[in-house]
């Protein structure tokens, strides 16, 4: 059976660490080792921080994020109503960004922490990030 999650944070950045704390806990009710755990935390972080800082920039919003969980497979969904990217390829270039403050390396964690990354977004209609990983040694028990 799937085991569903969903969320809905205010775009304000102290809701980071709630979202990254709750998809780790969620994650932790399959065979996810503790350092695959750590990954996805990293990669939700990345996108949540996406949706508040780049989505939204300086106006109030909501980040929502699904979740599901079927035979050691998470997919995340992390969704935003803001601004949208202009040029998603761009975007997605380590060091790229539209705040000189920020390092540009959001999509690129994200790339290197899960198995499957999917960016659908356009100017004025928000962004939607897809996320998926599947449990190392659930691969392995498949293999053998």
């Amino acid at each position: 059976m799937k085991n569903t999650l969903c969320l809905e944070i205010a775009s304000l950045p102290e809701n980071v660490g709630v979202a990254r704390v709750t998809l780790a806990a969620f994650a932790a009710l399959d065979s996810f080792s503790v350092a695959e755990i750590e990954e996805i935390k990293v990669a939700v972080s990345e996108a949540v921080t996406n949706a508040i800082v780049h989505g939204y920039r300086d106006s109030p919003g909501v980040v929502m994020l699904r979740a599901e969980l079927e035979h050691s497979r998470l997919c995340i969904v992390v969704e935003d109503t803001g601004v949208g990217i202009e040029d998603i390829e761009q975007a997605r270039k380590p060091a790229f960004s539209t705040d000189p403050e920020r390092m540009g390396l959001g999509f690129v964690f994200m790339e290197s922490f899960m198995d499957e990354l999917e960016v659908v977004s356009a100017p004025g209609a928000g962004t939607r990030v897809r996320m998926t990983k599947t449990a190392a040694r659930h691969e392995v028990r498949e293999e053998e």
